[in-house]
């Protein structure tokens, strides 16, 4: 039986997020692969990785906010805003500032703000990343983006060496976050360059850090037999959304991808159905033409268990 299902992984670093996903179709045997959103390759963490008919999911996953505890270093900054960039500018730190005072610079950052993705990155201008406009040595005007810091907060006391400053923060924030650039940010609000010397997601929408698995458990799984057992239900991924348990007349029409009228708990705009036996159907919607009527956005089940 192929593998179906959204395994957690504890992305390590050093791989890019493509590594991860070619790793895994070797590990599993199936071609039928794919991550929900990027984890640059300095960054360890929490990587949802979609398994089988869990692929249909995917889009559903892309909105999700985001956790990471992280480390901001003042003093210098680097061509990519992290610790593998080459050092652009430095200023050495001479103020002790006291933790209360670093609270409140981070309590400015909460709320909608706008960031400028840095120009190592994946975001297109005209059609190219601006990594390659970087790698190239060109320098792109780029667009500004509107995200959500839900919260951060200080982790640690600041540390003083080099002429430098540092110190640990979790973020909790919203899809298209920089967290590279919010440390970067950080430091232009002390009046000094800076960048993120480290980095790790602790969070990607339900799916925790605690719960993921590292390719090293995979293996010994794979060792033992026990492989498929890592990899949840694909439905956890829509858990979000609204439920509706239908009885089995509906069912039918349901599993045949039907038009149908809204009746008592088929109101919502969107919804997960599920037939009795808990099962998840589709996600179906509110028809965008025809009232009173609701249609399937996506169809799950395929006449055999997913």
């Amino acid at each position: 039986m192929n593998p179906n299902g959204i395994l957690i992984l504890h992305k390590p670093r050093g791989m890019t997020s493509h590594d991860c996903v070619m790793k895994i179709r070797r590990l599993f045997q199936t071609k039928k692969v794919g991550h929900t959103g990027t984890l640059d390759p300095d960054v360890n963490g929490v990587l949802p990785i979609c398994i089988g008919k869990a692929t249909k999911v995917v889009e559903y996953m892309s909105g999700y906010s985001k956790q990471y505890e992280g480390e901001v270093t003042i003093g210098f900054s680097t061509t990519t805003e992290d610790k593998s960039g080459e050092k652009v500018e430095s200023k050495k730190v001479v103020e002790q500032w006291s933790t209360s005072f670093i609270k409140g610079i981070l309590a400015e950052f909460e709320g909608d703000i706008v960031q400028i993705p840095p120009m190592y990155s994946a975001v297109k201008v005209n059609g190219k990343k601006l990594y390659e406009y970087a790698r190239a040595g060109k320098e792109v005007e780029r667009p500004e983006r509107n995200i959500t810091i839900h919260s951060i907060e200080l982790l640690s006391e600041l540390t003083y060496e080099n002429d430098t400053a540092s110190f640990r923060f979790r973020v909790h924030c919203s899809k298209g976050t920089y967290v590279r650039t919010l440390a970067v940010d950080i430091g232009r609000k002390l009046g000094y360059p800076a960048h993120m010397s480290d980095l790790v997601r602790t969070l990607s929408g339900p799916y925790q850090l605690e719960d993921s698995f590292t390719f090293e458990d995979l293996e010994l799984k794979k060792e033992l037999g026990t492989l498929t057992e890592v990899l949840i239900p694909f439905d956890t991924a829509v858990g979000y959304l609204p439920k509706v348990v239908v009885d089995s007349e509906t069912e039918r029409k349901i599993k045949n991808g039907s038009v149908i009228p809204v009746k008592k708990g088929l109101e919502q705009n969107r919804f997960t159905v599920y037939n009795e036996k808990g099962e998840c159907l589709a996600v179906y919607k509110r028809h965008p033409t025809k009232e009173g009527l609701i249609k399937p956005e996506k169809m799950f089940w395929t006449g055999e268990s997913v």
